[in-house]
């Protein structure tokens, strides 16, 4: 008898596989996706491996197939055990990163009348309470229910609480389903003229038909290879009886025909040319397509790069060109952006030269759309993919090489849910998987790169000069406005004088600004100016934002709304104030300043659906708004030219968080804003307000100084030991007690301190537990503990920290 190692979909606290026995005569291999058996449930799983012993004793058979052949190759469940052993997740959460979209089905609940209640149970209305006899009754009218329909109607606790005494009792029993395939190949009706329609045509002998008949009978004539039910819909509205007519007369013979759902038109998008590259460009270029001609296990230098390049120094084009000869060599390509906003104008770069190439990935696709690109890709009809982090998956066979553009963004790090992995990390292990290249492209890139590429791990290319709008052409001119000195003066304006000045120029000329300011909404919080209440979400220790397009207050953390209050809830005072500032404040502040201006607003707010980005991108550079207000959104990637000024509104909201890389934060997005400046002939200035303007990472940012930035970052994370020099491992509990959950950080506190010290990791440092940044987060208090040590997730392996912790390896912030 053979076995299978399974991965399991349903929530488990052992992290390994599951051992399955294959019944007779059903061929299993590894990849394959089956249904198993877990508990009183049917449940999905994915073959790890085919065994002549089971790892465990006990075993249960294998229900049946769901794919004929393997979903994932060997290669990629190597990976996801990987991901598994590195950021301690299931191994089943890590599979299903690499599973097809739409793939994964729940058992559900359903619940109905036993059919030999036993004889106790005649007359059970006098031991029933009215919610189970109401329970009983709709089950008696409507026999066989989803339980989460009763729990919607009686309330989840009520309803779960009565079934169960129900079961109890004998009167009803649960059994479970699978929930319904959510996304599949779509099909649609196909018309064309029959053989005998031809036939009739040649020898001139039509039968009489209507004039609606006729119509819709010439179309056809016109298009023989056939035309779709939704294209002839567009023709000639209601045709269903015409063509059942034609049908009956022989006429016209139908087919089913597969309809791709295709996320872009790419008709709309013009070839783009090779560029003439730079000397430094030829350089970069020449280091990465010798390694793409080098077999890995011949090539002596590392084969992932950091092109280090400024802003507008022409890192797209290496990579493109970088792409073509990937291409050339019969390998594929993913390339990844950190944030679904600039797909499209990714998409529309990438198209351009490799027109019919390109796959597109990403969670606002709607399901139907996703299905047909993941199929294909897995079936080689496309050679590059793009998209944010979860594109890194796609199901390509040879990936030559990899891309991941504006490396240093924190997107690009899985917060929620397991397994909250770095995309860069896991980019490498796949490099090295596939034997592929990595190029990591950055402006401002991650300390933890920068150090490896000093450290020779990675090969450093850096690009020194400025191609935007020319080849040579300088950086923005960039200006420090210290705002303590405007308020002194008197300007209580949020726009110091040189702001509005640069922004009146700007609109005299016929130009456009972008003005920048990491914070949606209206007013940060609000506060009573006679007792000091601030009103605060119920479910979190986080303010409320005020958002006055919807005059409403929203906690960013959980997302809930509360009406706007009038009067004070505490002391009854109507002294309320709006204080702090968001995009949407701005946009009113602005709107008032410059009453001329058209304006655009982006954030996250205003994105409704897939296509918002694309249509602020193109009304903006269409120049139907002058000036465009935005998060961190408008600081990465764009190329706009006619945009001359870049106002930063406040530059130190991100500078006083109590995370170590907050100075590194600040840099790279204040850097990254100001190369959005100056793209034209007409050349660009930044304009950044700031309350410190002495920090050093403002200084460097104002100077465009990457290097002087590195040299001090790097001697404060080496005193404090902090990563790149150490790795950081997160621990967090969360209750809806406080006292317990205080009470279970400090025992978990204890038992890794014993335990490294029975161990003997002395370079093993345990820090807290102290409560979270945000401690309140939807109604749960959390506590954690920070290890640092140069391998926390081995240590940790050995632990299994039971429900309510959350383990979080190579964490992007510590709030």
């Amino acid at each position: 008898m053979a076995f299978a190692e399974l991965a399991v979909n349903t929530p488990v606290l052992r992290p390994g596989s599951f051992s399955y026995s294959i019944p007779a005569g059903l061929e299993i291999k590894p990849g394959q996706a089956v249904w198993a058996p877990f508990g009183p449930k049917i449940v999905q799983g994915i073959v790890l491996e085919v065994t002549e012993e089971p790892a465990f004793g006990q075993t249960r058979e294998i229900c049946g197939v769901i794919s004929d052949t393997p979903l994932l190759s060997f290669h990629q469940l190597k990976l996801a055990k990987w991901i598994s052993q590195t950021y301690l997740s299931s191994i089943y959460e890590a599979v299903a990163l690499m599973l097809p979209p739409s793939f994964e089905r729940q058992s559900l609940a359903y619940i109905s009348l036993e059919s030999s209640p036993p004889a106790a149970a005649k007359n059970p209305s006098e031991t029933l309470s009215p919610n189970m006899q109401k329970i009983l009754d709709r089950l008696k009218a409507k026999d066989i229910t989803p339980q989460n329909e009763l729990e919607k109607i009686f309330g989840k606790k009520t309803a779960q609480s009565a079934i169960l005494k129900l079961i109890n009792q004998g009167l009803v029993k649960r059994t479970y389903r699978i929930s319904p395939v959510r996304a599949k190949t779509k099909f649609e009706k196909h018309f064309r003229l029959s053989v005998q329609a031809l036939a009739f045509i040649k020898n001139q002998t039509l039968p009489k038909l209507s004039p609606r008949q006729t119509q819709v009978f010439n179309y056809l004539r016109e298009n023989p290879g056939g035309i779709s039910k939704s294209g002839l819909n567009l023709l000639v509205k209601n045709n269903s009886a015409v063509l059942k007519a034609l049908e009956q007369k022989g006429l016209v013979s139908t087919e089913e025909r597969q309809v791709f759902r295709q996320p872009v038109d790419y008709s709309l998008i013009p070839p783009l040319p090779h560029l003439e590259l730079s000397p430094p460009q030829k350089k970069c270029l020449e280091f990465i397509t010798r390694s793409l001609n080098t077999p890995p296990e011949d090539d002596q230098n590392p084969r992932t790069f950091l092109l280090h390049g400024i802003t507008g120094s022409g890192k797209t084009e290496i990579y493109l060109q970088a792409l073509a000869e990937s291409l050339r060599l019969g390998k594929k390509a993913i390339v990844l952006v950190p944030e679904i906003s600039l797909t499209p104008q990714t998409i529309a770069r990438f198209a351009g030269r490799f027109p019919g190439q390109i796959a597109v990935l990403h969670s606002r696709l709607s399901p139907g759309e996703q299905f047909d690109e993941w199929q294909r890709i897995k079936n080689g009809q496309a050679d590059i993919v793009i998209g944010p982090r979860s594109a890194l998956f796609a199901p390509l066979d040879k990936p030559g090489i990899i891309i991941i553009d504006e490396e240093q963004e924190w997107t690009y790090k899985q917060q929620d849910p397991q397994p909250r992995y770095h995309t860069r990390t896991v980019a490498n292990k796949m490099a090295e998987e596939y034997g592929a290249v990595l190029v990591l492209g950055s402006a401002t890139p991650d300390i933890d790169s920068y150090f490896k590429a000093q450290k020779g791990i990675y090969q450093l290319l850096e690009l020194p000069e400025r191609l935007t709008p020319y080849r040579g052409a300088s950086l923005p001119k960039t200006e420090l406005v210290d705002m303590r000195t405007e308020l002194s003066e008197g300007n209580r304006s949020i726009f110091s004088r040189n702001l509005q000045a640069s922004i009146e120029k700007v609109l005299a000329n016929h130009e456009q600004a972008i003005l920048f300011i990491n914070r949606r909404g209206g007013a940060s919080f609000i506060q009573c100016r006679d007792c000091g209440y601030v009103a605060m979400c119920k479910s979190c220790d986080a303010p409320l934002t005020y958002h006055p397009d919807q005059e409403n207050l929203v906690c960013h953390q959980c997302g809930r709304h509360y009406p706007n209050p009038l009067t004070c809830p505490k002391c009854g005072s109507r002294r309320i104030k709006y204080l702090g500032m968001g995009t949407q404040k701005l946009e009113e502040e602005t709107r008032l300043a410059f009453p001329q201006a058209k304006l655009l607003r982006w954030d996250s707010d205003v994105i409704k659906s897939k296509n918002t980005h694309q249509q602020i991108m193109d009304k903006f550079s269409c120049h139907q708004a002058d000036i465009l207000i935005g998060t961190q959104m408008v600081a990465k990637g764009l190329d706009l030219p006619d945009v001359t000024l870049v106002g930063v509104i406040n530059a130190d909201i991100s500078l006083n968080l109590p995370d170590f890389r907050a100075g590194e934060r600040t840099f790279q997005l204040l850097a990254q804003v100001a190369g959005r400046a100056g793209r034209g002939i007409s050349g660009g200035k930044v304009v950044i307000q700031t309350y410190s303007p002495e920090n050093y990472a403002i200084r460097s940012a104002v100077c465009h100084d990457y290097p002087g930035f590195y040299a001090k970052e790097i001697v404060y994370r080496q005193a404090l030991n902090n990563p790149p020099f150490r790795k950081l491992a997160c621990l967090v509990f969360s209750h809806l007690n406080h006292d317990f959950c205080q009470q279970q950080a400090k025992l978990m506190a204890k038992t890794l301190r014993e335990k490294a010290e029975a161990v003997g990791l002395g370079n093993l440092e345990i820090l807290g537990p102290a409560p979270a940044f945000i401690q309140r987060l939807r109604g749960r208090y959390r506590y954690q503990l920070i290890l640092r040590s140069p391998n926390p997730a081995e240590f940790l392996r050995e632990i299994n920290p039971g429900q309510g912790w959350s383990i979080d390896i190579d964490p992007y912030g510590l709030c």
